[in-house]
């Protein structure tokens, strides 16, 4: 068990080695150093006054409606500390101010993990609510979050995995997926294209070498027009062809609607109607819906969810030593929700 710092006077003492990764790792976490400082302020008072043990009643509820995400971690922190906990499940949905996690037990065990705990809280349900939205718009099509190359690789899987609670079907990023118990999703980028030269020619190489569990959706927007490319990657049986990727750049105008209906008929017309298309690039719900209805089977949505605003979540006091408290414009005492579940 990894030991929590104590005092002011260990915080000021603590030394951090440069160069580094500025992400915290699992110990820095489990410490408290990611913790306000008025945490330990707090912690470090209440044992010099002999109030260490004050037994109290912790509630924590978002701003706004969202899904919730991120139970797995925060037990983590807490399972050890022989606490009572109460939660929501993940996935599940919650209204603004409603209670999604209540814990039970002394103020010092669990006060100083108040920051990280919402922070887990906030970001993870903020991405989840994203995806769920992305996941409607889609209307039962699949929906893969490509979201990690936006944002810092410390979070990156914490985003994917979170999205995946939240209703996507796959993700990119490998401890992403694997971390919700999937295989990443994606081919290859085009980077490979550009490299080789030729979309068929990479296409090919794409079903020579890799295995025949690995999806065959390839880039068709690299070097010539996105139908021109998709009919002959169809054409050739050495590409084994299942999907074609659109992710047309904006400087081109970006995937249309028009494009998705020309790409879909001459498909069909050429005798291809087993090809799917795939859609990636700056996508966000209103562009799933409306891509969707021109035909598009699938989506990859990145920024939209990555960039998704955190719901804020607040932790309150509502029980100290047995009687109901609370600070000015809270009610004291518990509040009422039936959908909270016994986790440690």
């Amino acid at each position: 068990m990894v030991k929590q710092i104590e005092t002011v006077e260990q915080v000021a003492d603590l030394r951090v080695e440069q160069p580094r990764l500025f992400s915290a790792t699992h110990e820095e976490i489990a410490q408290g150093l990611t913790t306000d400082i008025y945490f330990v302020k707090t912690k470090e008072i209440l044992q010099n006054m002999g109030r260490e043990d004050a037994q109290v009643v912790a509630e924590i509820f978002g701003r706004r409606p969202g899904v919730f995400a991120g139970l797995p971690e925060v037990k983590v922190l807490l399972e050890s500390l022989g606490l009572e906990v109460w939660s929501l499940e993940e996935g599940e949905r919650f209204e603004a101010k409603e209670v999604v996690m209540r814990v039970h037990g002394p103020y010092s065990k669990f006060g100083i993990y108040e920051t990280a705990i919402l922070g887990i809280l906030a970001s993870s349900s903020g991405w989840a609510t994203a995806a769920r939205t992305a996941k409607e718009a889609a209307e039962g099509k699949p929906v893969l979050c490509f979201g990690a190359r936006h944002v810092h690789p410390a979070v990156a899987p914490v985003m994917e995995r979170a999205a995946i609670v939240g209703g996507c079907d796959g993700a990119s990023c490998i401890l992403g997926a694997k971390l919700a118990g999937l295989e990443p999703s994606g081919t290859v980028p085009h980077a490979l294209f550009l490299i080789v030269g030729d979309t068929l020619e990479a296409a090919k190489a794409y079903h020579k070498f890799m295995p025949p569990e690995s999806a065959r959706s390839m880039l068709v927007d690299t070097f010539k027009d996105e139908v021109e490319e998709s009919l002959r990657l169809a054409a050739d049986p050495k590409t084994g062809l299942q999907s074609v990727r659109l992710d047309t750049p904006s400087e081109r105008g970006g995937v249309t609607p028009g494009l998705i209906q020309e790409l879909r008929a001459r498909l069909d017309q050429a005798g291809y109607s087993h090809i799917k298309i795939f859609v990636s690039g700056g996508l966000d719900p209103d562009r799933v819906k409306l891509l969707s209805a021109a035909g598009a089977d699938a989506f990859g949505v990145g920024s939209y969810i990555s960039g998704a605003p955190a719901i804020d979540m607040t932790m309150d006091l509502k029980m100290v030593d047995g009687k109901s408290t609370s600070k000015r414009g809270r009610i004291p005492g518990l509040a009422e929700n039936p959908r909270l579940k016994r986790i440690l």
